[in-house]
């Protein structure tokens, strides 16, 4: 039966094909189709737009037209065929698929073997060199990237990072990611206007333990500092909060 009704409207123009939305649709209405995010079919869509902030493009809008009802029992059982067929979740940019990574393993090079280099395959397939294995528990981690309820955040210990911190502090990996999950984003180069709302609806959506900023000493970068100081309170939920300031030399300030 057709009705008029809200459901979701995405311009094409707009949209890259990245795939964030496509696992942020809690009724799996959306597809990548040709290059672009597409509506699968109208009974799907329950026309709520849990997938417009997810968007980093801004191409997910909610119109009023005539379609088809939605149909909760159809859409659970569209979710339930895709986890049990072989169609990928995401089909666009890989930088959007949504992964847990087992913690590598990894092995010491030893002293005076400057040209050796010493390779582990990890049980997650991936490569870690050296004597210090990556902390880093999840991908992605650019905020803009990240769905807000991505399952690495549900009661998460959360670190917000701008992206200089971890190339200036040397024992960043060591000393701030380990049980934490990594959320990346820069307050001077990135649409910062759209970062407070997308890290108020993860305090909402996940649940989290506690949120720690890491930021450099400049000044722009205290901007991080109030756009988590504005998500907070905009998410009326009371966690522990924790600043920490890296200097431009290297070292802990605060």
């Amino acid at each position: 039966m057709r009705t008029a009704r809200k459901v979701v409207k995405i311009d094409e123009d707009k949209c890259n094909g990245c795939g964030i939305c496509v696992p942020c649709c809690a009724e799996g209405a959306l597809k990548i189709l040709g290059g672009k995010a597409r509506l699968v079919s109208d009974t799907y869509c329950d026309g709520l737009g849990a997938c417009l902030y997810d968007c980093p493009r801004g191409a997910i809008t909610i119109e009023e037209r005539t379609a088809d009802e939605f149909n909760e029992t159809a859409a659970k059982q569209r979710l339930q065929n895709l986890k049990t067929s072989s169609e990928p979740a995401v089909t666009g940019c890989p930088s959007a698929q949504i992964r847990v990574i087992n913690e590598p393993v990894a092995k010491i090079i030893p002293r005076g073997c400057s040209s050796a280099v010493v390779r582990d395959i990890s049980e997650h397939g991936s490569e870690s060199f050296g004597h210090q294995p990556s902390q880093l528990s999840h991908w992605p981690v650019q905020l803009t990237l990240v769905p807000a309820n991505a399952p690495f955040l549900k009661g998460a210990d959360v670190v917000l990072a701008a992206d200089c911190t971890a190339f200036a502090y040397a024992g960043f990996h060591r000393d701030f990611l380990k049980n934490r999950a990594l959320l990346v984003a820069c307050p001077k180069l990135d649409d910062f206007d759209a970062h407070p709302q997308k890290l108020t609806q993860i305090i909402e959506t996940s649940g989290l333990k506690s949120l720690t900023v890491i930021r450099m000493e400049v000044p722009c970068c205290s901007g991080l500092v109030f756009m988590a100081k504005q998500a907070l309170p905009s998410a009326n939920i009371d966690i522990p909060f924790e600043e920490i300031i890296i200097g431009v030399n290297g070292e802990l300030k605060s």
